[in-house]
């Protein structure tokens, strides 16, 4: 894939609460501004992809996708509407990809959007209470066991843990669409309302409203219409296998998908020079640095205590904030990491930039199965 697909256009809404705008509206606005921003019409769009995990259960809502560019004058195409948990959006971005690749359509929008503060539309109780319980304790408690197995197997205190937390927070205080800004201590994410031990409020990725957009396409069109384009060295998808004892120190697919993406992209995690990654709990973040290839087993925190995954680092990591401070509307993360990179790598990022930023990887996890991920998402990005 290297070399023949480039996104051309990036767009996002600020995460955070907003009570006044309807899934819709959220994203119309950021395709809208991936449109202007790639310079493209409507009829320029050959293919689109919406992604939004949670609507139907929330809004009772379905097919988004079509509703939201008919709105933008796109249609006549073919539009997929994408559900795969947290990897929603960047599946969309695989999608788009393959279709891309195959010689089906020149250029792409991939959408993410999600809207989660709002009444829930109960089309069934009990599958309303199902959802609550599964985001409001199952899923915190799972994260827990993780972080009790890793403290106690590599000695890492609730301390350490906390400095993801004051990390992530210092990066979203740069960035103007994050839906937290406020800086923390270790003092502030200790004493937090405890969640599941030891996992208190500040350890865990708050629910939002939001979306964030990208325009794609054939590389040789990309360098025809616009000099800001950032080339996709490759797009991975992969699931777990399940059929092996549960890891807790570890997600295996993370491991598996990574291998194939640096295989396909010609690179080692030694050449990466900004990384978003899914760090829905800062025990997340610790794991994916590990799955990654960014530091050995049980590495992680001295990889984080030596201010290596930080803004100056050697290797920054989240510096959107990531989903603990930027937000995580569950259809849109995905699809805002690679918005987060292509910033990084066209230099566009403010105050939060990387120096230098040349080449840059978004991951993705899609929730847990079995002791390993239901899906991963690697994409690679260049200049």
């Amino acid at each position: 894939m290297s070399g023949e697909i480039a996104i051309i256009g990036t767009g996002m809404t600020k995460f955070g609460k907003h009570p006044d705008l309807s899934l819709e509206a959220l994203g119309f606005e950021a395709a809208g501004q991936a449109m202007r921003d790639a310079g493209v019409r409507p009829a320029d769009i050959q293919a689109a992809y919406c992604a939004s995990a949670l609507a139907p259960q929330l809004l009772g809502e379905f097919t988004m996708g079509q509703k939201i560019f008919w709105e933008l004058g796109i249609n006549k195409i073919p539009v997929v509407n994408v559900e795969n948990a947290c990897t929603s959006g960047s599946t969309g971005f695989y999608l788009a990809c393959l279709a891309i690749k195959a010689g089906a359509v020149d250029m792409a929008l991939v959408l993410g959007v999600e809207k989660m503060y709002t009444r829930v539309k109960k089309i069934l109780d009990a599958g309303a209470t199902d959802l609550e319980t599964k985001l409001g304790f199952i899923v915190p408690g799972t994260f827990a066991m993780r972080a009790r197995s890793y403290i106690s197997k590599y000695g890492l205190t609730p301390e350490d843990l906390a400095l993801i937390s004051v990390k992530n927070r210092r990066h979203g205080f740069l960035n103007p669409n994050a839906q937290f800004r406020e800086q923390v201590t270790v003092e502030d994410v200790l004493s937090s309302p405890m969640i599941a031990d030891p996992l208190t409020r500040l350890s865990c990725c708050p629910q939002g409203d939001g979306a964030a957009a990208v325009v794609l396409c054939r590389a040789d069109l990309a360098r025809s219409l616009n000099t800001r384009t950032v080339n996709v060295a490759t797009s991975v998808l992969m699931s777990g296998s399940y059929d092996s004892p549960p890891h807790l120190d570890s997600w295996p697919t993370d491991m598996r998908a990574v291998e194939k993406a640096y295989g396909e992209a010609g690179i080692g995690p030694e050449d990466l020079h900004v990384i978003e990654l899914h760090d829905a709990f800062t025990i997340a973040e610790l794991i994916h640095y590990e799955g990654l290839g960014l530091c050995p087993a049980g590495g992680g925190g001295e990889l984080l205590k030596g201010g290596h995954t930080s803004l100056g680092g050697r290797i920054p990591v989240n510096p959107s904030g990531g989903l603990l401070s930027r937000g995580h509307p569950v259809g849109a993360t995905g699809v805002a990491q690679l918005v987060e990179i292509v910033t990084q790598l066209r230099g566009e990022a403010g105050p939060r930039q990387v120096p230098n930023a040349r080449v840059g990887m978004a991951h993705c996890m899609g929730g847990d199965l079995q002791g390993d991920t239901r899906s991963v998402t690697i994409n690679i990005l260049t200049v």
